[in-house]
């Protein structure tokens, strides 16, 4: 009997992929030269999501838009998600400020600036010359859909899904066949993702393996304040500002946590929130929220809703300056906050793009060096965990607010679901089947 319970579960995904990072750490720890060349495994991972991610918010747009009764509707989804996302990154960034302020973690580090060598940031210092609102407006007109598609540009390709949507839903009735055929394929994409999940444990224990193995524990202990701070400031979001909004939503921000445990264990371990998009999409779809909001929200949001790097951009700055005894005065720090409420949103598609938010920043400011990034590149990944587990959870609040606002979330199947997902089984297919049964009597 116990054999069989044990069985069911290490049969949960969440228990293998936290199995996969213990591991990860312990290999990486005891066996460093192995453990950094496990990256390869944790890249392989996410490249099998992201072939699948152009496809299924081509499809999901799409097919949400089109079966849409008033055309308007979508307009007015789009427009409460960017209020929406607006007031969450500025409390994030806000938040972020004050934490910073208080715990002051680059006090005493004394770092001279004239000692310090930017080659290693020279790659992100000159995207950042690059980085600024015109382009990234620039960026979401793609030269070419194929190109978007093929490049997995996510901006562009939700900006072509919508306009080809308005199109399709204007044309009216004879375009169903069309969109029944896209719903069909969306429906074999989740397929494919349901099978590439299986992956997500060696994708986890590759992640940790490769971050201890390279940079080692002993980093964590000496950027461990920032990181203390930075964990303590995440914590401090996700479970005040992300659990009043789940409060005024009428659910419970724990149950919805307990809900999206395996995406938040993948998230972790691979520190890339586009590795669970396909996941949340098909969960919050369960939990109630309409395909039209799910595939306009979601994916949106993970280019104008990333609360975690909010988070992370004003703690990293302030952090520089302390470190380099630079005093920065409330307006200087204000000045900060403002230049950052716009260089975090023109950061989408860029590699290491928090890295090339935060030097955009620094580089405007000229108070801060530039080159004081480099402090940052040891411990960054360790700070990416934290930063991609809070985007995740942000992201997927952000959904069920906008549907709430909008009355596209069936709140009965709702609770339901994360009633039976906090039980003893937590099997959310059935609390799903039984609600929708209740309904239909």
């Amino acid at each position: 009997m116990q054999g069989s319970s044990l069985k069911k579960y290490l049969s949960k995904l969440y228990v293998q992929v936290l199995i996969g990072i213990i591991a990860g750490v312990l290999v990486g720890h005891f066996f460093p030269d192995l453990g950094s060349q496990m990256k390869p495994l944790g890249d392989l991972f996410i490249r099998l999501i992201r072939m699948l991610l152009a496809p299924i918010i081509f499809a999901s747009v799409v097919v949400g838009i089109a079966r849409m009764n008033d055309i308007h509707e979508a307009g007015r989804v789009g427009v409460k998600a960017v209020v929406y996302f607006e007031v969450a990154s500025t409390l994030a960034l806000g938040i972020g400020l004050v934490v910073v302020n208080v715990l002051k973690p680059g006090s005493g580090m004394n770092i001279d600036p004239a000692h310090i060598d930017s080659t290693a940031i020279s790659s992100y210092a000159h995207s950042a010359h690059q980085h600024g609102m015109l382009d990234f407006f620039m960026s979401i007109v793609p030269n070419s859909v194929v190109g978007a598609f093929a490049n997995g540009e996510m901006l562009p390709v939700i900006f072509f899904s919508v306009l080809l949507a308005i199109a399709l839903a204007r044309l009216g009735p004879r375009t169903a066949p069309f969109v029944d055929m896209l719903d069909m394929f969306l429906q074999a994409m989740f397929g494919v993702v349901r099978i590439v999940m299986y992956a997500a444990p060696i994708g986890a224990f590759g992640g940790m393996a490769f971050t201890v193995g390279k940079y080692g524990i002993g980093t964590l202990a000496s950027f461990g304040q920032l990181m203390l701070a930075l964990y303590v400031t995440s914590v401090l979001f996700v479970v005040v500002v992300l659990g009043i909004v789940m409060r005024v939503c009428g659910l419970s921000l724990w149950k919805f946590l307990r809900y999206i445990k395996d995406e938040i264990f993948i998230t972790f371990g691979t520190a890339s929130t586009e590795a669970v998009l396909p996941q949340m999409m098909i969960k919050l779809e369960k939990l109630g929220c309409t395909k039209p909001v799910v595939g306009m929200v979601l994916p949106t949001g993970y280019t104008f809703n990333a609360d975690g790097t909010a988070i992370y951009l004003t703690m990293a700055a302030i952090f520089v300056a302390q470190a380099m005894n630079i005093h920065l005065s409330i307006w200087d720090q204000l000045l900060v906050l403002g230049v950052l409420l716009l260089t975090s949103k023109g950061s989408a598609g860029v590699a290491g793009a928090g890295f090339v938010a935060l030097a955009a920043t620094l580089a405007s400011m000229q108070k801060i060096p530039v080159s004081g990034l480099v402090l940052l590149l040891g411990v960054d990944r360790f700070l990416n965990e934290a930063r991609a587990v809070t985007n995740l959870i942000g992201n997927g609040v952000a959904t069920i607010a906008v549907a709430r606002w909008e009355r596209a979330i069936d709140m009965q199947l709702a609770r339901a679901v994360l009633d039976r997902e906090a039980g003893p089984d937590g099997d959310v297919q059935e609390a799903a089947e039984s609600a929708m049964r209740s309904q239909s009597h």
